[in-house]
């Protein structure tokens, strides 16, 4: 820290109660009252470097007793008056970037300018502040910081200014080339002198050293700054980022445990409006934070910005706020983490304990900005291209793949928000109170072909109906009309066929899934349980053998009992394409059923004649099948 001291006598000053004085064989003849305090001083050595003084002493009448001068707004207090004093007797006092503003302010206020001396204190002080203060970086940051109890003093007399412009023009530089602290610049010397591996390892925080040193700066100071700092175009928007997610955990650590404690706190004193101040000061340093984000996509981090749309939800933060985050998490939603997207509900309107709408809000947003190109040039452009020259094909063919290529990029994106939402999806069925409406909003928001299995939200489902058990039969119905069966892996099905909470419909149509894989990967129909066995032969059906071809029109079973079967494949196939004929509603319509559904090979009929048999029999495989393996 660089410092400057003037005059040369040694501090005469001492304390008689609640006055003060300067020790003088000369009996004093002038008294000033400075906010409470009182200074028992001469008008000589004051007045002769004080133009403000004279003027005051010029107008009083003059009088034998002591002038009394009160000064009760005084920039500085006492502690600037005393300084200012000193200097006028020729005391010995020190300035450093800790009191210089107090001092500067104070010297303006009593009008101590070449005016009246030449080299009055105005003029050393100035001289110290741009030639020393503003040479160093952590000087120029307390001084700054010092601005602050004077807002306007430091303003009009362009203090605040200056040292914004200071900062903003070092940030840039590398901090060898910066005059830094003792501390700094002892670690910047060690991370330079060290091996070039090193180095390397350390380049990321020598890019951002002064992110941590102006986290110092209260909120105003610190917006003021960062506009200066994007203002001045050569500090890219990713460190821009870092310096306010720096900020951030500096003075928003743990909010939630903070406001709850307010809350605590006004439930059980009077002190509602201390707990609202706070609140409202933690409010104003979000939005401010939020406005400075760089419009850059990835300048921040998907996590650091989820974790200020959590404190936003918290300290009710404007709506433009949360919208303008979740905008930008949006662009970059496949860093997410699951963690990350549990934001707490706090609306009293809402019983749920996350805030489910934000996070649908964020997918809306992704999904809109999603949109892949077109996958070909338009037929129109193409024919004209023809009758150019080759260099102009080759340019369509450029962009042609450049097309391509964002498309698969987006694809790419949407499959990873796919899991990480069915991760959501786990965590926020557990919520007793979240309406199975808001839960099936979430899970048909990501596409189908962004969901290449389903494992995962089959989890989510069978959470939500342990959490929910007083679903009724409509419900889970309901709920189980977003999975879909052909997309579960061999686990999953074996789970699902013993779930029993799942609908009847769903269990057997996992369990001809199931049996259509296995005959469609190995050519053999998986071998049956000897209860499921018994229950065919008391139906006169024998698994070994392949039934003749069933006909439609002749068959007595009713349409509603029907299942239609499509897509069985070779084993490249991820899975068969095997559903009720109305997946989407409960109503199945007899004129859509296949009559040539039964068209395959011999060694696959038989798996093929087992759904057209009727639904009763399902329901005694089922309850002997269950029954069987509780026995077990």
């Amino acid at each position: 820290m660089k410092f400057m001291k003037l005059g040369s006598r040694p501090d005469t000053f001492y304390s008689v109660e609640a006055v003060r004085s300067v020790s003088s064989d000369v009996s004093s003849d002038l008294v000033i009252q400075v906010k409470g305090s009182r200074y028992m001083l001469h008008k000589f050595p004051l007045l002769s470097k004080c133009l403000r003084l004279q003027r005051i002493c010029s107008e009083s009448p003059e009088t034998l007793q002591r002038q009394i001068i009160q000064l009760p707004d005084f920039p500085g207090g006492i502690e600037a008056f005393e300084l200012c004093a000193k200097f006028c007797y020729g005391i010995t006092i020190t300035l450093s970037a800790y009191n210089i503003v107090e001092v500067r302010c104070a010297a303006e206020y009593l009008q101590m300018t070449d005016d009246v001396e030449k080299g009055n204190l105005v003029y050393k002080v100035e001289v110290f502040f741009n030639s020393c203060i503003l040479h160093g970086w952590k000087d120029t940051i307390v001084t700054l910081q010092s601005t602050k109890a004077f807002p306007l003093w430091s303003k009009d007399l362009g203090i605040t200014s200056r040292c914004i412009e200071s900062i903003a023009s070092k940030v840039s530089m590398h901090p060898s080339k910066v005059s830094l602290s003792h501390s700094h610049s002892r670690r910047v010397r060690d991370d330079t002198s060290c091996n070039g591996a090193e180095i390397q390892r350390h380049r990321p925080t020598i890019k951002g050293w002064w992110a941590e040193d102006i986290a110092e700066l209260s909120i105003d100071l610190y917006w003021r700054t960062m506009i200066a700092i994007k203002s001045s175009g050569k500090i890219p928007s990713n460190l821009i980022g870092e310096a306010l997610h720096v900020y951030a955990s500096r003075w928003l650590p743990k909010i939630s445990a903070k406001v709850k404690a307010n809350k605590e706190a006004t439930a059980s004193s009077s002190d509602s409006d201390s707990a609202s101040e706070v609140t409202s000061k933690h409010r104003l340093l979000l939005e401010s934070i939020v406005s400075l984000l760089p419009s850059e996509k990835g300048a921040a981090s998907c996590s650091f910005l989820l974790k200020l749309l959590k404190a936003a939800n918290i300290l009710n933060a404007s709506s433009s706020s949360k919208m303008e985050l979740a905008r930008r998490i949006a662009l970059q939603l496949e860093e997410a983490r699951v963690s990350d997207l549990l934001i707490p509900c706090l609306s009293h309107l809402s019983d749920t304990l996350y805030d489910v709408d934000m996070v649908q809000t964020i997918l809306e947003q992704f999904m809109s900005q999603g949109q892949s190109p077109p996958t070909s040039p338009p037929r129109s452009k193409l024919g004209v291209q023809r009758r150019r020259r080759s260099r102009s094909a080759e340019i369509v063919n450029i962009e042609f793949q450049e097309a391509r290529r964002s498309s698969s990029a987006s694809h790419s994106s949407k499959l990873k928000v796919a899991r990480i939402v069915d991760g959501y999806l786990q965590e926020i069925a557990k919520d007793r109170n979240l309406p199975l409406s808001k839960f099936i909003a979430i899970a048909e928001m990501i596409p189908n072909f962004s969901r290449p299995d389903h494992d995962d939200l089959y989890q989510a489902i069978d959470i939500y109906l342990k959490a929910h058990p007083d679903l009724n039969k409509s419900e889970r119905k309901k709920l189980c009309r977003i999975l879909d069966c052909k997309k579960l892996s061999v686990e999953a099905c074996m789970h699902a066929a013993q779930n029993e909470k799942l609908p009847l419909r769903v269990v057997v149509q996992v369990l001809f899934f199931e049996q259509a894989r296995a005959a469609a990967a190995g050519g053999k129909v998986a071998e049956l349980p000897s209860n499921i066995k018994a229950l065919l032969a008391s139906h006169n059906i024998d698994p070994s053998k392949p039934p003749g071809p069933l006909s439609t029109t002749t068959s007595n079973i009713a349409a509603d009992d029907q299942w239609s079967m499509s897509g069985i494949k070779s084993p490249k196939s991820r899975i068969s394409t095997l559903k009720p004929k109305a997946a989407r509603d409960d109503d199945l319509d007899e004129n859509n059923m296949n009559p040539d559904g039964m068209g395959r090979p011999s060694k696959f009929k038989a798996f093929c004649a087992l759904p057209t048999r009727p639904r009763r029999m399902f329901n005694k495989l089922l309850s002997i099948n269950r029954s069987g393996s509780e026995k077990n």
